[in-house]
């Protein structure tokens, strides 16, 4: 399933990436209530006619402003320390995410996806374009982890479930920085990295 076309005009591309801007910053709240197309329409100025024009339905509107925050991403990180010890790469991809996960973009990202469902099947039924779009960033993910130990001999296995453990590892170290712990989360992320460079150098 694909978004429907619309013909592209000034005037219609900047009201869109306006939508979108305006859906990022209203999820980036972390209000519950901010994930509502008659919101982001009033918060926009227009009806949700105008959204449903632009996107199609809620479904469109997700998937473009998903779509959207990894287009800012750019691309993943993947041999930025060339020529380092897997210790410096780990860091590196740690660092990376961590950084990442403070913006906008991401706070908005965990808003929408806690208001989705739960069941692979569900969403997939319910809002297939926002599904197919989530589904899409993990593959970029696992080959990005790839290349940035691919000189290094290091096990593709363990590779590959490194780069399902991180993003997880990483978003429950960001949840408690902001909630508020009385853990050291230095010793946290240098654990982390620790553990990892021991694993993948086994």
């Amino acid at each position: 399933m694909t978004e429907p076309t619309r013909r592209a005009n000034k005037r219609g591309v900047a009201t869109r990436e306006t939508m979108i801007e305006v859906a990022i910053s209203s999820l980036a709240t972390g209000d519950p209530a901010a994930v509502s197309g008659n919101r982001i329409a009033r918060e926009v100025g227009v009806t949700w006619g105008a959204i449903k024009y632009q996107f199609g339905d809620i479904d469109g509107l997700w998937a473009a402003v998903l779509r959207h925050t990894a287009q800012r991403r750019g691309d993943l990180p993947a041999t930025d320390k060339v020529g380092g010890t897997v210790a410096d790469r780990v860091t590196a991809l740690v660092d990376g995410m961590v950084s990442g996960l403070g913006t906008p973009e991401a706070l908005a990202i965990e808003t929408l996806r806690a208001a989705l469902p739960r069941e692979q099947a569900e969403l997939e039924r319910d809002y297939p374009l926002t599904a197919a779009e989530l589904a899409s960033w993990k593959p970029g993910w696992d080959a990005a982890c790839a290349r940035a130990f691919a000189d290094l001999g290091v096990d593709p296995v363990r590779v590959r479930q490194v780069a399902a453990l991180l993003p997880a590892a990483l978003r429950g170290l960001t949840s408690e920085r902001v909630l508020g712990t009385y853990s050291n989360l230095d010793d946290a992320r240098a654990g982390l990295i620790g553990s990892v460079t021991a694993y993948l150098s086994g």
